[in-house]
C-alpha cells in the first residue's frame, strides 16, 4: 500500500509538470482557464514547497534530500517524455486528437522556438531545485561527486550517468540515516550506553581533538544518543609514547576530579592504545581505570615503519620532523615531536614496550581490529601504503598489520564481504562514509553497551 501511494504521487506530479512544460501545444485542446491555472498552481507548490512523497523520514535534511532526489527523478521522466511528445509532433504523429489539432498552430521557427524554450525553461527549475536540494543536504555526495556532477553536466551521456549516481548516493544516504534515526528513537529509554563510568576517547598520531572536526567523527553523537558520556584525552598530536602517556594520565585525574567519577572506560586509537597501556603500567593510572580497549593500535609495531626508517636518511628524517613539528605547534601542540612518536611505532620499540609493561589487574583489557581487502577500499593515503604494508606486515587495515592488534582478554577482527574492506581510517568514522554491512557509529554502541552490560 506504501508503494503504491508513493508511485501514485509521483504519476501525479510528472503529469503536473508535463502538462506545464508542454502548454503550448497542449492550448488546442481548449481546456478552462482553470485547469491551466490548477496545473501552473501545482507546478509552483511543488517547486517551492515539493508535495512529493517522503514517508515518515524523521530528520528535516532528509526529507530535504529525498526531495530532491524525487524532483530530480521527476526530471529525468517528464524530460524524456516532452522529448518523445516534441519529436512525435515534429513527425505529424500527433496532429490530432479528437478534435484537438495538436502542433497544427505551431507556425514558422517563432512558434517552435517558443515551444520547446518553455520546455527547457520548465525542466530546468525542476532539475535546479532538485539539484540544488541534493547538494546542500548529502552529506555522503562528498566533494567527490559534487565536482564529477559538475564537470559531467556538460557532457552529453556522461551527465546522465553522474546523475544516477547522485540519485543513488543520496537515496541510499536518506534511507540508511533514517533507519539509524529510528533504532535510536526506539530505544532511547533503554540509554544501553549509559555505563557506569564515562568514556574516554583517545585520538592517535598526528591528530588532535578539534571542536568543530571530531577525529570520531560522527561516533560519539551516536553514543550520546544512546545515553553515554563522553570525554576526549586532549593531549598532543605528536609525542613519544612515555609523553603522550603522562598527558593522558593528567587528562583522567582530572576528569576524575572534576566529576567524581572514580574512573573512566578508555576507548584509544592507533597509537593512542599504546600510550594509555604506559599511562596505566608504568605512570599509575590503573586505579581511575575501569578498561582500556585499543583500535587498530599496532601493540607489536609496524615492520613498515622500521623499514621505512631505515631507508631515509637521517637528516632527510629532521628536515621532514621540522616541519611537520612547525605545524603541530600551529595546530595547538606545545612541544611536538614527530620523530619520537614515530620511533616509537617500529617493531623494536613495541616489543620493548610490552615487556615494561604488563596488564595490570583490575583492568578489563580488549582490542579491536580491522582489514582493508584492497588499496581502493581506502581513503588517501592508506590506498598508498596498503600494498606496502601488506609486504612487511601481511594483512592490514593500510597501516598496522594483523598481527600487531591482539591485546588483552577478548579481541575481534572486522571484516565485510567484498574487496573494500575496513580501513584504519574507516574505524574511527574519519571520512564520516556510510558503506554496506558496516555501520562504524552502531559498532561503537554495541562496544559500550557490552561494557556496560560488564558493569563498566
Amino acid at each position: 500500500m506504501e508503494r503504491l501511494g508513493k508511485y501514485t504521487v509521483r504519476i501525479v506530479n510528472a503529469f503536473f509538470i508535463f502538462c506545464v512544460a508542454n502548454i503550448y501545444p497542449l492550448a488546442a485542446l481548449k481546456w478552462h482557464i482553470w485547469i491551466w491555472g490548477l496545473f501552473l498552481a501545482a507546478f509552483l507548490f511543488l517547486n517551492i514547497r515539493p508535495a512529493l512523497y517522503t514517508g515518515k523520514i524523521r530528520i528535516k535534511r532528509l526529507k530535504t534530500c529525498q526531495n530532491g532526489c524525487e524532483l530530480l527523478g521527476l526530471f529525468l521522466a517528464t524530460t524524456v517524455l516532452s522529448i518523445l511528445f516534441q519529436l512525435l509532433g515534429i513527425f505529424g504523429q500527433l496532429d490530432y486528437v479528437g478534435e484537438a489539432a495538436l502542433f497544427a498552430e505551431l507556425n514558422g521557427w517563432a512558434d517552435w522556438l517558443i515551444n520547446i524554450l518553455l520546455v527547457i525553461v520548465v525542466e530546468a527549475i525542476v532539475f535546479w531545485n532538485g539539484i540544488i536540494r541534493v547538494y546542500t543536504t548529502s552529506a555522503q555526495l562528498g566533494i567527490k561527486w559534487r565536482v564529477i556532477g559538475i564537470i559531467c553536466g556538460w557532457i552529453p551521456i556522461a551527465h546522465l550517468v553522474a546523475l544516477h549516481k547522485i540519485m543513488n548516493v543520496a537515496s541510499a544516504e536518506v534511507k540508511a540515516e533514517d533507519e539509524k534515526a529510528l533504532l535510536d528513537e526506539t530505544r532511547r529509554e533503554e540509554q544501553i550506553c549509559a555505563t557506569k563510568y564515562p568514556i574516554l576517547m583517545v585520538h592517535g598520531v598526528f591528530f588532535r581533538d578539534f571542536r568543530y572536526f571530531n577525529y570520531w567523527g560522527r561516533i560519539p553523537e551516536a553514543l550520546q544518543k544512546n545515553g553515554a558520556i563522553v570525554y576526549y584525552g586532549n593531549h598532543q598530536s605528536a609525542s613519544s609514547v612515555a609523553d603522550s602517556g603522562q598527558e593522558l594520565f593528567d587528562r583522567i585525574k582530572e576528569i576524575v576530579r572534576e566529576t567524581g567519577c572514580e574512573k573512566v572506560n578508555i576507548i584509544a586509537h592507533s597509537k593512542g592504545g599504546l600510550d594509555c597501556r604506559y599511562a596505566l603500567s608504568k605512570l599509575g593510572a590503573a586505579p581511575f581505570v575501569a578498561s582500556l580497549t585499543t583500535i587498530n593500535t599496532p601493540h607489536r609495531g609496524c615492520e613498515f615503519a622500521d623499514y621505512l626508517l631505515s631507508k631515509i636518511p637521517q637528516g632527510q628524517q629532521e628536515a621532514v620532523a621540522k616541519t611537520y613539528n612547525a605545524a603541530l605547534k600551529k595546530m595547538g601542540d606545545h612541544n611536538p615531536d614527530f620523530l619520537s612518536a614515530v620511533y616509537d611505532l617500529t617493531a623494536d620499540s613495541c616489543r620493548k614496550l610490552n615487556e615494561s609493561t604488563p596488564d595490570v589487574a583490575g583492568v578489563y583489557y580488549q582490542s579491536v581490529g580491522s582489514c582493508m581487502r584492497v588499496a581502493r577500499g581506502g581513503r588517501f593515503p592508506l590506498n598508498m601504503t596498503h600494498a606496502l604494508v601488506q609486504y612487511f606486515d601481511g594483512e592490514n587495515d593500510g597501516l598496522v598489520g594483523k598481527e600487531s592488534f591482539p591485546w588483552g582478554a577478548n579481541f575481534r577482527y572486522l571484516t565485510i564481504k567484498g574487496n573494500r574492506g575496513i580501513s584504519h581510517g574507516d574505524m574511527i568514522d574519519l571520512n564520516r562514509e556510510n558503506f554496506p554491512e558496516f555501520d562504524v557509529r552502531e559498532f561503537y554502541v554495541q562496544l559500550v553497551k557490552e561494557l556496560k552490560e560488564r558493569g563498566f
